[in-house]
């Protein structure tokens, strides 16, 4: 299993957090460290549609100028701004066996693990 996210995310550190207490091991991508690879955020993309991990509500994207927003127009100009913006990117991104998951989800993480 591996968890994407950035270490200091309340999220991310929420759902590491149960990972440890339920004793079950991950492999952690650090987004801020090793940014996402377009081959990556395609094949997410082709799982779940990249609206599912473009995050419009994070401060990022809030804080971004009106027409950086509305020049996103493709999936293509998402990939461009969230490889250089992976704060963007609504965290954690959790992977096992095909399964992805975004966000902090106690019961899906349940479900993922048994």
């Amino acid at each position: 299993m591996k968890i994407y996210g950035i270490p200091n995310c309340d999220t991310v550190k929420k759902a590491r957090d149960w990972f440890k207490k339920n004793n079950i091991d991950y492999e952690f991508h650090d987004f801020k460290k090793e940014g996402i690879s377009l081959q990556k955020l395609r094949e997410w993309d082709s799982k779940a549609g990249y609206e599912k991990f473009l995050n419009k509500n994070s401060t990022t994207w809030k804080e971004l100028p009106d027409e950086v927003k509305e020049s996103v127009k493709t999936k293509n100009d998402a990939f461009a701004l969230i490889q250089e913006k992976t704060s963007m990117i609504k965290r954690p991104v959790i992977e096992k066996e095909g399964v992805l998951l975004f966000g902090f989800d106690e019961e899906a993480y349940k479900q993922l693990v048994n």
